[in-house]
């Protein structure tokens, strides 16, 4: 009987494959003691990996350089697999409808760090609309479907996005107080949507929704905008039903029970 062999362990990508998890499991900015220690890796090899992971974007720092958290590239990695799975199929099924009756553009973003990641679109017809491209990144402040990704954050979560409680303006419109970004944020938390009035791009309306996966968290916003000059009682009711009901929709797509 052939002796069954056992599989080849490489040490140091096992180290790296323990950071990321180390990471998932904590759910905070660690300092290389931090992560030494816990992993019980000398802090020479820790470094070193660690520095390499950085220049990859797998990681990066605050602004001290002493505190390390998870990186974009991950957060892009993901967005790719996540256009390959049911998740983005689901989506242009749902999203098309929402075409056939509004024909007003609708999109899905996922988080990225400070940011939304648009993964998919589905577009109208109108010459006029706004047009994003996957892999286009805008500030979580600044957008519907970001606020609804703040809103699933606490205070200090929230806090250490915006340490200086600066707010970064893409228009005249964008929400630039921090504290009124709380109270808008405690608003989305009731209501279950959030909503941009050309705070992201001059003269257009966008209602965003949340996506749920099976253990309850927020994995993705879908949303739809329109430009302020289409804009009426009507399609703005039709906008925000149609967001609430395709949120649900995808959510349930994606084994979530309330």
């Amino acid at each position: 009987m052939k002796k069954e062999e056992k599989p080849v362990v490489v040490k140091s990508a096992d180290r790296v494959l323990d950071i990321f998890e180390l990471f998932a499991e904590e759910k905070e900015p660690m300092s290389l003691m931090d992560i030494s220690r816990k992993l019980g890796m000398p802090a020479s090899s820790t470094y070193k990996i660690l520095q390499n992971l950085q220049a990859r974007g797998y990681l990066e720092t605050d602004k001290q350089e002493r505190a390390f958290y998870l990186g974009y590239k991950l957060f892009e990695i993901g967005s790719k697999y996540l256009q390959n799975t049911s998740l983005s199929a689901e989506f242009h099924q749902v999203a098309q409808k929402i075409v056939d009756d509004l024909n007003e553009s609708v999109f899905l973003a996922i988080r990225d760090g400070g940011n939304i990641l648009y993964i998919a679109e589905k577009q109208s017809s109108h010459a006029v609309r706004f047009v994003s491209h996957l892999g286009m990144k805008l500030p979580l402040h600044a957008t519907a479907m970001g606020k609804m990704f703040l809103s699933s954050l606490d205070q200090e979560e929230i806090r250490k996005l915006y340490p200086d409680e600066e707010l970064g303006a893409l228009t005249s419109s964008t929400i630039h107080s921090y504290r009124d970004l709380l109270s808008q944020l405690e608003e989305i938390r009731s209501a279950g949507l959030s909503f941009s009035q050309g705070e992201a791009v001059e003269g257009v309306r966008c209602v965003a929704g949340p996506i749920y996966d099976s253990s309850k968290q927020l994995v993705a916003s879908l949303s739809i905008s329109i430009p302020s000059a289409r804009m009426d009682d009507e399609l703005w009711s039709r906008a925000i039903e149609w967001v609430r009901q395709a949120s649900r929709e995808l959510s349930t797509k994606l084994q979530f029970q309330q």
